[in-house]
Parts: structure tokens; C-alpha cells; sequence
């Protein structure tokens, strides 16, 4: 810590982190998952920020999106670049107070980040998995991250926070594990992909999958599958944005000022973005991983999983307080679906407090900086840790 550079000019940092192991489960007693398949051995990578009080009751574990990774704030070196992918909301005096809270955030299982995935050695042939890596769910990723948890003592987490694809985590947490959650946070999430969000995702796929380099996901000896992922993350990120978003940020302005090219190049910023969007995803994430954590969230539906259809039935299992966070131009994710989750809640008589947020940047607002966003969170936290130690 002594040598840590502060890049905060606040002094609002939680400072120098460490990305840190778990493995579990072993030949002898593997991780079962809920296709029926089962894995040797599970590593999940996490991090954990502030400090966890005497009684173990200020934990909140903090759920990331599809390509986000266990690295949720501060810095892992002196010189790094930028922070962790959520340090506007967790740190010293943040809408996730460290000084007041332990944080916790774990890469999923079947990411690339750390923890186990098509891209981890298979233990039965010593050479990646690929895609005999089995098929996983949102189930087994919370699975997974109880085991964690308990690794780490804690019986009860005062919170769990989750947006998008992390937001499904949390709302499985909640009724999977009712007795270990106080509360829950759910930003731009859905209990459901919509027909939508499932054809998006499916020709994400498909353009990985038709890359010739993809050798049906055996490539990791040679030539990637570069171009398929880069076209996945373009058709991705265009989902994360809105209409309004790109109008202000590009509008139909050239990349060249002066005239139109009158060839099949980046005549526009908005194409030049997504092109520099897709090149710089794939060298940081795995394409395997990609088809993996879409396939996982598009299977996810909390009202078949858990209530036999009715979305109600799921819920009430839930014991969790809960607040619920949409915003006004996410069209990936609209607010008609935190609506539904909410309604559904309210007939289970949760304690549920909900807030559509104004806001022009789309489904990636909730990663944006928002005061409005900052201060639901802290008040809500406060409210739950303040009842938490009066029972």
C-alpha cells in the first residue's frame, strides 16, 4: 500500500487491490451443474475491498455484467491505466461506502477473467476446454459464488448488487439462497431475455461461430477467431447505447471532415467507434466465453426456474428488501420489465422501493457516473444496514 500512487485527486479510492483465488470441488466430489454435466475443478478469481466487521454482517457482494470481470474498483498497480470497472459506485464515501461495507466481486464461471472456462486447461486432456466446456447457467454461477461466500464466512450478506446480466445473478441469489440475503439491488436487469435480446445475442453468436478461425471453439492453439468476436462485441455494443446516446455523441458526422470516401470504409465516427469497440474486445476476452455467458442468459427465466411459470411463485421464496433501478432510454432491458419484477414482488408483500432513472446513455447508464444513483444506493444500504443491527 505504501508505495501505491493515489490517482484519485479526491482521495476517494479504495487504493491498491488484489485479484485473489478460489479453487473447489475436485475429481472426487465434482461441481455438478444444472445440465447434469459436472466439473473437476472450479476457480473462481474475486476481489474484496474495505474490511469485513467482527460479526461478518457488512458484506455485499457485487455481481458483474457479460464481459465485466472480478476487478470492481481501485487499482491493481501503481500504474495502471484506469481503476475498476465500477470505482465511481464503490469506494471511501461512495454510493458502495467501503469505509462502512466489505465488498466482494467475483468473475462469473465460464468467463475468461480468472475463474474457470472454455478457455481454462481441462484437467482430463491437459489442452483448453473449448467447447467441450459444458454448457452453464446463471444457476451455476451463483452456485458457485455461494460456495465462495461460505469460503469466506459469511453466513448472511447484507446485500447483493447486480446490473444486466449481474442483476439476473442477484435476483437468483435471492430466491435460491433467501436466508443468506438482506437486500438486493437490481439495475437495468430482467427476470427474462425478450425475443429481442435472445436474437441479439443469437447473431452475436453466429458471427463468432462463422469465423473461420473458430474451428467449432477448438482455436486456442492457433489464430483466433478475431473478426467474429470483434462483430459480436459491435452488435452488442449498439444494444448498451440508445438512440439519443449516439445522436448527440455522433450524429451522421464523418470520420474524414472534408468528403465522403466512396469506399467501404469508416465514413462515419459512429462507424470508426464500433470498429475501435470490436478490435479492443478481443484482446481482453475470450470468444468461447462470449457464447457461453449469452447462451447462460438467455436460458435464464426466474418464473420457469423457480415458479413453475408464475413469476409471483418465484418470488415468494425471495425474503430479501429489494430496490429496483431502471432507466428511461434502455431499450435493451426497458422499464416495462423492472415493472413487472416489482409488481410481482408487491403480491408477495416484499419490501420493494423502485425508480426509473432519466437518463439518455441506454442500457450502460447504471456504469455511468449518476448522482441520483449514488445517493438511492448509500440511502438504501444505510437503511438496510440500520435494521440489519437493530434485530
Amino acid at each position: 500500500m505504501s508505495e501505491y500512487i493515489d490517482h484519485d485527486p479526491n482521495g476517494t479510492t479504495v487504493g491498491q487491490v488484489e485479484k485473489q483465488f478460489f479453487t473447489f470441488a475436485g475429481t472426487d466430489d465434482p461441481f455438478v451443474l444444472e445440465s447434469g454435466a459436472s466439473l473437476g475443478s472450479v476457480t473462481l478469481a474475486y476481489e474484496t475491498c474495505g474490511t469485513l466487521n467482527p460479526d461478518r454482517s457488512n458484506a455485499i457482494l457485487v455481481l458483474h455484467a457479460l464481459s465485466g470481470d472480478s476487478h470492481v474498483a481501485g487499482y491493481y498497480r501503481a500504474d495502471d491505466a484506469k481503476p475498476g470497472w465500477w470505482d465511481i459506485m464503490v469506494g471511501p464515501g461512495k454510493g458502495i461506502d467501503t469505509d462502512k461495507y466489505f465488498v466482494i466481486c467475483a468473475n462469473i464461471l465460464g468467463s475468461c477473467m480468472g475463474s474457470t472456462g472454455p478457455a481454462s486447461v481441462n484437467p482430463a486432456t491437459g489442452k483448453p476446454y473449448g467447447t467441450d466446456f459444458p454448457l452453464i447457467t446463471i444457476g451455476d454461477m451463483v452456485r458457485a459464488q455461494k460456495i465462495l461466500v461460505d469460503h469466506l464466512g459469511i453466513d448472511k450478506l447484507l446485500a447483493v448488487v447486480g446490473g444486466s446480466i449481474g442483476g439476473m445473478q442477484m435476483l437468483e441469489w435471492c430466491v435460491r439462497y433467501p436466508d443468506s440475503v438482506a437486500s438486493a439491488v437490481a439495475l437495468a436487469t430482467t427476470c427474462r431475455h425478450s425475443a429481442l435480446a435472445i436474437a441479439f445475442n443469437e447473431v452475436a453468436r453466429q458471427s463468432i461461430m462463422a469465423d473461420p478461425n473458430w474451428r467449432g471453439g477448438h482455436y486456442y492453439d492457433g489464430p483466433r477467431p478475431g473478426m467474429g468476436l470483434a462483430i459480436a462485441r459491435m452488435i452488442g455494443h449498439i444494444t448498451y447505447l440508445s438512440d439519443e446516446s449516439m445522436r448527440l455523441k455522433f450524429g451522421r458526422r464523418l470520420q474524414n471532415k472534408s468528403a465522403l470516401s466512396f469506399e467501404f470504409g469508416a465514413d462515419f465516427q459512429v462507424e470508426s467507434y464500433l470498429q475501435y469497440q470490436g478490435n479492443k474486445f478481443i484482446e481482453r476476452f475470450d470468444a468461447n466465453s462470449f457464447l457461453y455467458i449469452t447462451k447462460a442468459a438467455d436460458y435464464f427465466d426466474l418464473a420457469r426456474e423457480h415458479g413453475n411459470g408464475s413469476l409471483v411463485k418465484a418470488f415468494s421464496k425471495c425474503r430479501a428488501r429489494f430496490l429496483v433501478v431502471s432507466y428511461t432510454s434502455d431499450w435493451l432491458y426497458p422499464t416495462y420489465q423492472s415493472k413487472e419484477m416489482v409488481t410481482a414482488m408487491k403480491k408477495t408483500n416484499l419490501d420493494v422501493s423502485f425508480c426509473e432513472i432519466e437518463a439518455q446513455w441506454g442500457h450502460d447508464a447504471f456504469l455511468l457516473p449518476n448522482d441520483k444513483l449514488d445517493h438511492l444506493m448509500a440511502g438504501f444500504l444505510r437503511s438496510v444496514a440500520h435494521a440489519s443491527a437493530a434485530v
